[in-house]
């Protein structure tokens, strides 16, 4: 097992590699001057051209890239041109509030998606199957702006039900304990008592996790259903079936444990898109998290700032892959083999 875990860790370096050098150079190549975005139109070449030997964009571009690829290798992913704050404090502050987000909407998506999945298996060719697949197939189409938009109108503006944005009520304060809203509200009520904190981030979270969860959930639902039903037309589940055995004891005991592969694989791959579809989602509900911060960096034209959180996202992206990998060897014996 470690023997896997390493190798498969090896393997994790051109691929970031290749990320690495992809992303500096689309940046690098991009239309604008950073130095003149910082300084603003008021500013005079010779100011402009001062700031640009500051920040190395002098420099052959083959210079600047190896310069970089050198900080990003001893952790340094340089300083925001907009703020002046180093990439990784920005990074530190912003990404409880992605991983926040990301981790409820996967939930969410998990849970009914396989409840979903497993219902339209066992009613296969009845209306519950067809109706829940073409739920299924919307929700795969739909865009993930124009279902928070839809959202904001229908449970925010008509019913007036949830927040339209933010992670807490601007009229709270309380001291972040762990950064995560939901979390720290827990933690309060459970010390204070006091559960307006805990009720606020929870509101706050249901309509972005939502509209983020909604394209994984209807992913994970067919692949539920098609994992299921190719899990039942094997002999034992038939012979489970011809010894008497309950068929809630088959489905849950036996078939849902057997076709739990496929599912792991878009579960995990789902939860790491999450983290560049919440771009749009954070955008949307003023949610002040990465996806947001490269939103705003992009037209800022604070190129340090968008290198580092695409960087640091294909990072995590690629590292949830690899976790994935290895819960495969623990959930079926036969990749240990293998």
């Amino acid at each position: 097992m470690v023997k896997y875990i390493v190798k498969r860790l090896l393997l994790l370096i051109p691929t970031l590699f290749g990320v690495i050098t992809l992303v500096f150079f689309m940046i690098a190549l991009s239309p604008g001057d950073p130095a003149r975005v910082m300084l603003g139109e008021r500013a005079n070449a010779e100011q402009i051209e001062e700031l640009r030997q500051e920040l190395g964009l002098d420099k052959p571009l083959i210079q600047q890239y190896g310069l970089y690829l050198k900080r990003v290798v001893q952790l340094d992913l340089g300083k925001s041109i907009a703020t002046g704050q180093k990439i990784t404090d920005e990074i530190k502050v912003r990404f409880p509030a992605t991983i926040e987000l990301a981790i409820w909407a996967m939930i969410f998506a998990t849970i009914v998606g396989i409840i979903l999945g497993v219902t339209s298996a066992r009613r296969r060719n009845s209306w519950v199957d067809y109706t829940t697949m073409g739920g299924a197939l919307v929700g795969v189409s739909m865009p993930v702006f124009w279902l928070a938009l839809v959202l904001i109108m229908i449970f925010s503006v008509r019913l007036d039900l949830l927040p339209t944005g933010g992670r807490m009520n601007i009229r709270y304060y309380f001291e972040p304990i762990t950064n995560y809203y939901v979390l720290d509200g827990l933690i309060i009520f459970l010390k204070t008592g006091e559960s307006k904190f805990f009720i606020s981030a929870f509101q706050h979270l249901v309509l972005p996790t939502v509209a983020l969860g909604t394209i994984p959930l209807a992913i994970i639902a067919r692949t539920t259903r098609s994992s299921i039903l190719e899990v039942l037309h094997q002999d034992y589940i038939k012979t489970a079936r011809s010894a008497g055995i309950k068929e809630n004891r088959v489905i849950y005991r036996y078939t849902l444990k057997n076709a739990l592969l496929p599912i792991i694989t878009v579960i995990g791959l789902q939860f790491g898109l999450l983290l560049s579809g919440a771009i749009l989602t954070e955008t949307i509900f003023a949610w002040p998290g990465i996806g947001k911060w490269i939103y705003v960096s992009i037209g800022a034209r604070d190129y340090p700032a968008v290198q580092g959180g695409i960087i640091f996202v294909s990072t995590f992206f690629v590292l949830i892959n690899l976790v994935v990998d290895i819960l495969y060897s623990v959930i079926n014996p036969k990749v240990r083999l293998q």
